[in-house]
C-alpha cells in the first residue's frame, strides 16, 4: 500500500464512521491527512503524489490503528497527537484544555486589530487563555508588548506554561490564575477573550468530540451570556482610557443583542463570517 492507497481507504473509514470535525480540520479527507501523517513521522504538507513508495506494512497498521482510535474514541484528533496549529504555529494540546480554535487568530495575524492600537499599547490580557496560543500569537505579533493570560483553570494554565515554554516566551507572558477579570485589574489597553459561550440548548447536542473538551470552557448558561455579561460589567474598571475589547461569541449574535441592546459594537469579519468576533471600546462599555 502506497501513501495515496492508505489516505483514501483511512478516508472512507472516518466517513463511514459519521464523525464530527472542526478542531482543526472540517472533513474526513483532511483529518484522515493529519493522523495519517502524523502516524507516519511525515510533514502534513507531504504530497502522496511524490511519496509515492510502498509503506512498511507495520507502518499502514499503527496509521489504521489511530484511525480506529479516533473513531472509537470520538475524541478530536488534535488529543490524539498532543498538538494542534493555529495561524501555522504548533501548540501541544491534551485533554486538560479546550482544542485551540479561535478567529481571533486570523485577526492577530492579518492585523485587523492593529487600528485600534496604538504607541500607548502596552499591556495586553488573553482571558480564558485555555493552551495559551492567543497568548502567544500575540506576543509573536506585537513585540513590543507586555502579554499576560488568565484562565479559572488551572489544568489549562498548566498547558498554557508548555506553550509558553515551546515557543521561548517565558520574559514576554505572564500566566495568571483568574476567575474572570478577578485577579486581572489592569489597566489593559487591549483585552483578548474567547470566553465559554455556548448556550445550554446547544450543549445539550454537542456531538462526541465536542463533549470530550473541558465543558468549562465551553459552556455559558442558558443562553450563553453568562460569563459575557460579567465581563462587560467589570471591564471598564479594567481597561485603560483608549482600551478595546475583543470578544468571540462564535454563533450567539442573537443572543448577544438580546441581552445587551443597544451596546454600540464593531463586528470583526473573520473566515466564519461578519458575527462571529466584535471589538467593543472602553467607551461605549462605559456609555
Amino acid at each position: 500500500m502506497n501513501l495515496n492507497q492508505l489516505l483514501t481507504e483511512a478516508t472512507a473509514r472516518l466517513d463511514a464512521a459519521a464523525l464530527s470535525y472542526g478542531h482543526g480540520t472540517t472533513n474526513a479527507r483532511d483529518e484522515a491527512a493529519w493522523l495519517v501523517l502524523w502516524s507516519l513521522g511525515l510533514p502534513l504538507d507531504t504530497d502522496p503524489d511524490v511519496h509515492a513508495g510502498t509503506l512498511d506494512p507495520a507502518a499502514v497498521e499503527r496509521a489504521l490503528a489511530l484511525i480506529h482510535r479516533r473513531i472509537d474514541t470520538r475524541e478530536p484528533a488534535a488529543y490524539l497527537t498532543g498538538e494542534a496549529w493555529l495561524q501555522g504555529v504548533p501548540f501541544h494540546i491534551d485533554r486538560r484544555s479546550i482544542v485551540p480554535r479561535s478567529f481571533i487568530a486570523e485577526l492577530i495575524a492579518d492585523g485587523s486589530i492593529d487600528p485600534w492600537l496604538s504607541d500607548r499599547t502596552h499591556r495586553v490580557l488573553d482571558l480564558c487563555t485555555g493552551n495559551g496560543s492567543l497568548a502567544v500569537l500575540a506576543a509573536m505579533a506585537w513585540p513590543d508588548i507586555e502579554v499576560c493570560g488568565a484562565d479559572l483553570s488551572a489544568d489549562a494554565l498548566a498547558v498554557a506554561r508548555l506553550n509558553v515554554d515551546r515557543h521561548g516566551l517565558q520574559d514576554r507572558i505572564t500566566l495568571l490564575e483568574s476567575d474572570g477579570l478577578a485577579a486581572c485589574p489592569g489597566p489593559w489597553d487591549l483585552i483578548l477573550c474567547n470566553p465559554p459561550y455556548v448556550n445550554a440548548r446547544s450543549m445539550a447536542v454537542l456531538p462526541a468530540e465536542y463533549r470530550a473538551e473541558p465543558e468549562l470552557a465551553l459552556a455559558g448558561g442558558a443562553d450563553g451570556m453568562d460569563f459575557i455579561r460579567r465581563l462587560l460589567s467589570d471591564a471598564p474598571a479594567c481597561l485603560s482610557p483608549d482600551g478595546v475589547l475583543v470578544l468571540e461569541i462564535g454563533n450567539e449574535r442573537a443572543h448577544f443583542e438580546c441581552a445587551f441592546p443597544g451596546l454600540e459594537v464593531v463586528w470583526l469579519p473573520v473566515s466564519a463570517g461578519d458575527d462571529q468576533v466584535l471589538l467593543i471600546t472602553r467607551e461605549a462599555l462605559t456609555a
